[in-house]
């Protein structure tokens, strides 16, 4: 008997078709990957197993056998098992592991109504011993790395469900892993299948889904083009494939050397956030990649460099400015020509609720509009060059940046730093949560923007971006410096993260 059974789901919104019967089987004990391109109705999908969206008629849902009503009452499915994990986690930083695990599923007293919050704090000690997670329940989610936050959220959504049973669905909970916390995430997601509970995985990470899932189900345009495929009878390249219906190849090698062009970007004595007298310089139209052990504080260069956090040292250089970064911030930087793209392009890079357009001028504004006139022309022309230029995939510089992809919203992140024409482009996870051809397009874009004749410094522990991408690859090693790899594999760039110095050495083809 199958965990569930979904059949003939679809969906139309208007005089669009979303979803186009799809058929959807996850066994007891499995855990099930869900990919797709962005707006393949991978979304969509989920939102109508959880209740959000109705199916269009002649849908079908059953867990355990047991036919569900559609549309999906919340309350009903949690009862039969269904919980989800989404992206944040939905974590309240403020209350303590036990209290958000029984967010939802207080347990009250008959007559009072009272919260039992002893019997709240037994019943989150259990969850928690039976995934044999090792995290007080008194302590304060907001204490917590990202593993543990991620193994609080997978109790709360195992609280109410019997051991063996049931069904997780994960949507994209893995995104803000590092990814030595991603092997121990793993490892509970293996021990929670292992008692019969069954996981629905939707991960744009296709490496993540071959290492983990038993079986995937590959949506396209709305259709499942790919159903309970198994993964061992996949590669990357056959599932990114059937996601977008044609095969993806590596982008060009540059094949340029750039070593005799001028620097536009120095770095010198660089410190804090986790770094010492970091040196980094980035010559004309070069990529230079940056990456490291997660959380040995190669992260927060990017940040310290634009002027987006307080170095406690450091001088940058660029064509037109010398800085010191103990006391510049981000005007400063923008001044001297560098530009920033964040890894949160939600919460620190885009205003979601305003127009394309509006998004891509704002770093423009007090250069090019008047305190009483900010005017309209320029900004649209400015936006149609660059939704031209970065293939942004909107139907017109008006459109709202939350109802693009997540791609396309990175591609609007690209634009709106772009705009300024700096002579360094710093950019952080540039890739990340973005579908295998988003990808593409984000990395061909990349390399366009070197090839204007723009310095980038691209941070990031993704090593198949890095490898196809950077001209040379600078590892940190913290109190050692930097090892430089030029040619790189995406094989050799995780070597060097994880080396001793000896192994790291040969793999940079200096002394051993």
């Amino acid at each position: 008997m199958q965990r569930l059974e979904a059949r003939h789901v679809s969906k139309t919104f208007g005089s669009t078709k979303v979803l186009d019967d799809v058929d959807l089987a996850v066994e007891p004990g499995e855990i099930h990957a869900l990919v797709g391109q962005n707006g393949s109705g991978k979304s969509t999908l989920v939102k109508i197993l959880t209740g959000y969206h109705a199916p269009d008629v002649g849908a079908s849902l059953a867990l355990d056998g047991q036919l569900v009503q559609l549309p999906v009452q919340w309350r009903e499915a949690a009862e039969l098992g269904i919980s989800v994990v989404h992206q944040d986690l939905g974590l309240l930083d403020q209350l303590t592991v036990s209290d958000n695990i029984g967010v939802g599923g207080y347990h009250h007293s008959r007559l009072l109504r009272r919260v039992d919050w002893k019997r709240q704090s037994r019943v989150a000690a259990d969850v928690l011993g039976r995934l044999d997670v090792d995290v007080d329940p008194s302590t304060l989610v907001g204490t917590l790395g990202a593993a543990p936050r991620a193994e609080v959220a997978i109790a709360r959504a195992l609280r109410a469900h019997r051991p063996g049973a049931g069904l997780i669905i994960l949507d994209e909970a893995t995104r803000a892993l590092p990814r030595e916390e991603l092997v121990k995430f793993h490892a509970l997601l293996r021990r929670v299948v292992a008692e019969g509970t069954s996981v629905l995985m939707v991960s744009h990470n296709l490496d993540e889904v071959l290492a983990l899932a038993d079986r995937v189900t590959v949506l396209r345009d709305g259709k499942a083009v790919g159903a309970a495929v198994p993964t061992a009878e996949l590669n990357a390249q056959e599932m990114a494939r059937l996601m977008l219906g044609k095969t993806v190849g590596a982008l060009a090698p540059r094949g340029v050397d750039r070593t005799a062009r001028p620097v536009v970007a120095r770095v010198t004595g660089l410190s804090g956030g986790g770094v010492e007298d970091v040196e980094i310089e980035v010559r004309e139209g070069e990529i230079v990649g940056l990456t490291g052990l997660p959380g040995s504080g190669f992260e927060a260069i990017p940040y310290l460099l634009t002027g987006a956090r307080p170095a406690s040292s450091g001088v940058l250089r660029t064509r037109t400015a010398e800085l010191d970064l103990a006391h510049a911030d981000v005007a400063d930087c923008m001044a001297a020509g560098v530009s920033l793209v964040p890894e949160r392009r939600d919460r620190d890079g885009l205003a979601l609720e305003l127009a394309i357009s509006d998004n891509i001028a704002l770093p423009s504004l007090r250069r090019r509009g008047r305190s009483w006139f900010v005017g309209r022309a320029w900004q649209r022309r400015q936006a149609e060059d660059l939704i031209d230029r970065l293939s942004i995939r909107a139907r017109t510089p008006a459109t709202l940046v939350k109802e693009l992809s997540g791609g396309n919203q990175q591609k609007v992140l690209f634009a709106k730093w772009l705009s300024i024409v700096p002579s360094l482009f710093v950019l952080h996870e540039a890739t990340q949560a973005v579908d295998v051809g988003a990808r593409q397009d984000i990395l061909a874009a990349i390399q366009g923007v070197a090839d204007s004749g723009v310095g980038v410094l691209y941070v990031s522990g993704e090593p198949a971006d890095l490898a196809e991408v950077c001209d040379r690859v600078l590892v940190h090693r913290p109190g050692q410096g930097f090892l430089e790899l030029r040619d790189a594999t995406p094989d050799a760039v995780l070597d060097a993260i994880y080396a001793t110095p000896t192994t790291a050495a040969a793999a940079a083809g200096g002394p051993q």
